[in-house]
């Protein structure tokens, strides 16, 4: 898809015109160095009543002193997404209220994705904070009735009962290395602040030197509770480039894999849920559910968490003989579970009085926030991609799309349950019928992508994942982009959070179920 170009004197009004007229999600704000042309941004909007996609893009020819107006006010997930290009472009939002790095330390020097970046620059741990940029050195305004500097203390008192605390950023409840600062007046939250970049680790930099093929190792890293799923989407995204037809055989097992790994990521998400809330039965019971599937991917992919199993072209092991009948005979034990986990966890009083009414989030909210996956359909918002824009073999099996309205936590959990029994609905309609045929096709030993720019989203285990490809024609991209499921459900957490106990924090993280690598990667 060639985005369409707008001149940055026109840009704002532009996208208000946009937004006015139906494109109500952002999908993503991805971040380029076009070298002599200038740095700039390009958007992907989608119109949730259509399902019409477009792109824009705009370019600022000032290297020195780049600058795009903000659309944060627009879409809310824009402030985050403008603070990832400001940190790895130097690109300043004109209107942002926050114009911080996102990822990188504060004293970190230069902007990693740009293509005069000098690496051996990059950072300095003993500048003084005198030394740091004014761009960066500014106060965290936490309280709404003062700004205020913060410390790096792990707990302050301001006044009276506000507090300023840090949650993580090795919490076991974050569900990975994520920090949280929070401003309290007494139990309650007035706002929270996001500090991501704990585990950050340039992947997207890194694919710049990396042959395709090289990147895929890349992706069961990010999600890796949606490694089938991250793969399939880059694997689509060149096959798509380069003209290839996989064949229908590796359609049947991309499937199938995909539902299997949601499966996988949705009882991983019932037991740390449970675990999170004190409930250790239901923890071991999703975990011992689990075990079966990872030993059905151990047998076929010769890996558990990381699998390394879709390629270009196809898979890279044909299925095992006897996989059909392992994964029959999962689906029928896993049925029998579900009754077991609502008999234990999903109607007990406490469950009910700790998750329903908790943390809402509106249907408008989370398409502003882009919050897809479990979360956006919790809040009414059918953002499924398997619904909205088919690949593989989506549009030839049937399945429902769940949906529940009220958007608080019991809603979000319950979708991940009723979303295991979709799954298993969907395998079950294949699994008898994988045609014979290759797994695999013929690629050149040297994947080349012709020039130009190449998209594909898939529904990942948290929502939708998407890959962004510019190719100059060369082996290596000239800029990839994965568009996260977890950044924009921490995007909303101070809208979720916000006059909420600390107490529900917990439940509240707990139910959106991100993934910090996605986030950091």
């Amino acid at each position: 898809m060639n985005p369409e170009f707008i001149d940055i004197n026109d840009f704002r009004a532009r996208m208000e015109t946009l937004r006015r007229t139906g494109m109500n999600f952002l999908r993503d704000i991805i971040g380029m160095d076009w070298g002599e042309e200038g740095l700039g941004a390009i958007y992907s909007l989608e119109n949730t009543s259509t399902g019409q996609v477009l792109q824009t893009a705009v370019r600022c020819c000032d290297r020195e002193k780049p600058s795009i107006p903000t659309v944060c006010d627009l879409w809310s997930v824009a402030e985050l997404y403008e603070r990832e290009v400001y940190d790895f472009f130097g690109i300043h939002f004109a209107g942002h209220p926050d114009m911080r790095r996102l990822y990188l330390r504060n004293d970190w020097v230069g902007h990693p994705l740009r293509k005069d970046y000098n690496e051996d620059e990059a950072i300095n741990p003993i500048r003084m904070e005198n030394e740091i940029p004014e761009d960066v050195q500014r106060p965290y305004e936490l309280a709404e009735d003062a700004e205020m500097e913060i410390s790096d203390k792990l707990t302050n008192k301001i006044h009276g009962d506000q507090y300023i605390i840090n949650i993580g950023p090795q919490h076991p409840a974050t569900h990975g290395v994520l920090r949280f600062r929070l401003a309290l007046d007494g139990e309650e939250i007035r706002k929270i602040d996001i500090h991501c970049g704990y585990i950050h680790r340039g992947i997207e930099k890194m694919s710049e030197k990396m042959t395709y093929p090289q990147i895929l190792a890349l992706t069961d890293r990010l999600d890796y509770l949606s490694a089938h799923q991250n793969r399939h989407a880059l694997c689509m995204c060149i096959e798509k480039a380069m003209g290839i037809e996989i064949t229908d055989r590796t359609q049947y097992i991309r499937t199938i894999m995909d539902e299997l790994q949601r499966i996988d990521s949705h009882l991983l998400f019932l037991s740390c849920a449970a675990m999170d809330l004190g409930a250790i039965t239901t923890f071991i019971y999703g975990f011992r559910d689990r075990e079966k599937i990872l030993d059905i991917f151990e047998e076929v992919t010769g890996g558990r968490l990381i699998q390394n199993y879709n390629t270009i072209g196809g898979v890279q092991y044909d299925i095992t003989p006897d996989f059909a009948k392992k994964v029959k005979e999962f689906c029928q034990y896993q049925k029998g579970k579900l009754q077991e986990y609502n008999d234990v966890f999903t109607n007990n009083i406490i469950t009910r009085k700790r998750m329903i009414g908790v943390g809402i989030l509106s249907y408008d909210d989370a398409i502003s926030y882009g919050c897809t996956g479990g979360t956006g359909r919790a809040s009414g918002w059918a953002c499924d991609v398997r619904k909205r824009h088919p690949y593989a073999l989506y549009d030839k099996v049937d399945f429902k799309e769940i949906i529940y309205k009220n958007g608080d936590c019991y809603d979000r959990f319950l979708v991940r349950l009723d979303e295991i029994v979709e799954s298993i609905h969907i395998i079950e309609q294949l699994i008898d019928n994988i045609p014979e045929g290759d797994y695999k096709v013929k690629t050149k030993p040297i994947i080349r992508i012709p020039e130009g720019r190449y998209s594909a989203s898939v529904e990942g285990s948290r929502g939708e994942f998407g890959v962004f490809i510019e190719s100059k024609g060369d082996k290596s991209p000239y800029r990839i982009k994965f568009r996260p499921m977890g950044l924009p459900l921490v995007a909303a957490m101070h809208k979720i959070l916000k006059g909420a106990k600390i107490a529900d924090l917990i439940a509240i993280g707990a139910t959106l179920d991100y993934v910090i690598p996605d986030i950091d990667r």
